[in-house]
């Protein structure tokens, strides 16, 4: 009843918007051959006349979005309020079984990562630890060097290894830490 004349008022404004909007693209048609000093204005009006039927079209589509919408709810209510519950079938059971297993996949998973985010730190401490060793025993091997009197190659050939050395255990630091981000990425 109600609903199928709300229905023929949406549809008959719908063929109404689209017929003004045939006129409108003749009407434009018409205001491009006005003479120039009445063209822009006649162009301007023609524009204001689609804005305002195009504001229409979309108040007219929000309208029948809001009441399509609540038809569904509407059916959706009634099917449920006729609808008979029983008990469960065995088809209707739930598999708390396998969500099980995979809660239990997951805690695992979340536990290696923590413990290999934690050998990762210890190594990295590891690494600090030799670098200020290192770093020490570079400076005696210095001092030693310069009381034992070598001459200045071999001292500049000691401190370009150190500085290789140094580029070497940044290129394994950084290659640690790729390594790491990708195993977090693709396992975590």
């Amino acid at each position: 009843g109600i609903q199928q004349g709300t229905q023929v008022l949406e549809n008959e404004l719908q063929a109404r918007i689209d017929q003004i909007f045939t006129h409108l693209e003749r009407l434009e048609i018409l205001a491009s051959k006005e003479p120039p000093n009445r063209r822009q204005n006649a162009k301007l009006r023609v524009d204001q006349l689609k804005y305002d039927v195009q504001h229409l079209r979309t108040a007219l589509q929000n309208f029948q979005h809001r009441r399509y919408t609540r038809e569904a709810q509407d059916r959706e209510r009634e099917e449920l309020l006729s609808r008979t519950f029983t008990t469960n079938d065995a088809d209707t059971s739930i598999h708390i079984d396998e969500t099980i297993q995979l809660n239990t996949s997951l805690h695992n998973a979340h536990r290696g990562m923590d413990d290999l985010l934690g050998s990762g730190s210890s190594i990295l401490n590891g690494l600090r630890d030799q670098r200020s060793t290192l770093k020490g025993t570079h400076k005696k091997m210095l001092d030693v060097a310069n009381m034992l009197g070598l001459s200045n190659t071999v001292m500049r050939l000691i401190e370009r290894r150190a500085t290789q050395d140094k580029f070497i255990m940044i290129g394994g630091m950084l290659l640690t830490c790729v390594f790491m981000f990708l195993v977090i990425r693709y396992l975590g």
